[in-house]
Parts: C-alpha cells; sequence; structure tokens
C-alpha cells in the first residue's frame, strides 16, 4: 500500500537527491512501477526480507515479552506511538 509517496520518492532518486533506497513494499501492489525497477540506486525486494531463522526468532521473543508486560502493567517492548497509551484500557507502570 501507500506508504510513502512512490513518486516523490522516484523523482528524488532519479535527481540524486537522496543516494538510494531499498523498498519491499510498493504503492500499488503487485504492480512495481517500471520507473522505480529501472533505477540503479534503489533495491527492490520482496516483502520477505524479515524472514530469516534469526529475525522471526526474535520477532517471538518480543511478542511474547510483549504479553507478559501487559499483564504486568508494563510499557511494550519496542513501542512505537507512546501517545496511545493514555487511551489504552490497561494501565501502564512506567
Amino acid at each position: 500500500g501507500p506508504v510513502i509517496d512512490e513518486q516523490a520518492l522516484i523523482e528524488a532518486l532519479q535527481k540524486k537527491k537522496i543516494f538510494g533506497a531499498a523498498l519491499d513494499v510498493f504503492e500499488h501492489e503487485p504492480v512495481i512501477s517500471d520507473e522505480l525497477r529501472r533505477l540503479d540506486n534503489a533495491i527492490i525486494v520482496p516483502h520477505i526480507a524479515s524472514a530469516s531463522f534469526e529475525t522471526r526468532s526474535l520477532m517471538a521473543t518480543i511478542a511474547a515479552q510483549n504479553i507478559l508486560n501487559a499483564f504486568k502493567g508494563a510499557m511494550p517492548v519496542s513501542l512505537v506511538n507512546p501517545d496511545v497509551l493514555p487511551r489504552a484500557r490497561i494501565k501502564i507502570h512506567q
């Protein structure tokens, strides 16, 4: 889906305003822009970049820790958006 403005990224890469980009999600999946495919400074990979044993093992550990933290009323590991905490149904003890 539209994570970034892909056309703006393409233009920035073409003009060398950005040195390079590596993408595993695209604005109009499963179609990948021909302009993007032709760029030498763009790396395009399937959305499986995290599919290594080590990464998946770490993801499972973090998920389990987040469950334990939720039961304890503690902060989630690697919290991305702390602004949601005041609206959370569980109380977080900081």
